[in-house]
């Protein structure tokens, strides 16, 4: 069994200016996706799954191409790449899109689109994210060893301090868990920041109240581990949401949401596993040098060859 990587490459990059996810930052243009598909197919993913917008989809679709055309796994197989397109209108049958609606629906939605197309483990990753080498082989040994599961997923939990950006504020899914590692909640903080006084702060997202955070606390990156059975559950999950949200033009249906309904519910559990990895990314625009500085350093250091793909 060789896990899929899913990519959530819809994002409109807003705070950005621009699409992340064709912006090369490595010393010969490689993107964030690249490292990560690179790091990905060396830890045995077999199927890498785009979720895209359609207005960009033909750019992906050509760019990829150019890249990867005889890239082949660890099995020696050539790698697949699939294209999903996530849009407003694909909603379960009886719902339409509500007057005001113009983003995407969030993250449990591209999962679910792809239910068509995934039938194996998969993890999933944000494509403006970069996670490390040893994160994905922390993800491919969990999908290998649930083969076979259903109910049962996972959460690659970063240190809170290794998530930070000196460009301005994140938001963070914050995991609370128990002795046995088993996720009870997952708690969405905006604005997180260190601020003068070296405490980490942000804006619990229920309470609407500012909390001070421990650095060491283990957050979200959107890398998830889940099997095939997860799409079905979501399904139901999001028809829920819809109902209760009818006529809310801004609200968006994300993962923690899911494993909430499905924790309490008895219907299935969340894993939170840990990586030594450090996150960085472009959720700014500020961000771009620093990144573009530690790919050089990564290439100096041996990590990546340049180009990635030769």
């Amino acid at each position: 069994m060789t896990p899929t990587l899913l990519v959530f490459a819809a994002g409109m990059g807003s705070r950005y200016g621009g699409l992340k996810q064709m912006d090369g930052m490595g010393p010969s243009g490689e993107t964030l996706i690249d490292y990560s598909i690179y790091d990905a197919v060396r830890s045995g993913f077999g199927k890498i799954v785009y979720i895209v917008r359609e207005y960009f989809r033909a750019a992906m679709e050509r760019s990829v191409k150019e890249k990867y055309t005889g890239l082949c796994g660890v099995d020696g197989k050539p790698v697949e790449f699939l294209f999903v397109s996530q849009e407003l209108d694909m909603l379960p049958p009886g719902f339409t899109v509500p007057a005001g609606r113009e983003k995407p629906w969030g993250t449990a939605h591209a999962i679910w689109v792809a239910r068509d197309v995934i039938h194996e483990p998969f993890v999933t990753i944000n494509g403006d994210d970069y996670y490390g080498r040893e994160t994905f082989d922390i993800a491919a040994r969990w999908c290998r060893l649930h083969a076979q599961s259903q109910g049962a997923y996972c959460v690659l939990g970063f240190a809170l301090e290794n998530t930070l950006t000196d460009a301005g504020g994140v938001n963070r899914g914050i995991c609370f868990y128990g002795k046995d590692r088993q996720l009870v909640s997952m708690v969405q903080h905006l604005r997180i920041q260190k601020t003068d006084d070296g405490l980490v702060r942000g804006i619990n997202a229920i309470t609407e109240e500012e909390a001070v955070l421990d650095a060491r606390d283990l957050c979200s990156m959107n890398m998830f581990g889940l099997t095939p059975d997860f799409f079905d559950r979501t399904g139901e999950v999001f028809c829920r949401f819809l109902r209760e949200n009818e006529g809310k033009a801004g609200k968006e249906f994300d993962p923690p949401f899911v494993f909430d309904c499905l924790i309490k519910e008895g219907r299935g559990s969340c894993e939170v596993l840990s990586t030594p990895s450090y996150w960085f990314g472009v959720t700014y625009k500020e961000d771009r040098p620093g990144v573009v500085a530690r790919f050089e350093e990564l290439v100096r250091a041996g990590v990546y060859p340049t180009p990635l793909w030769k």
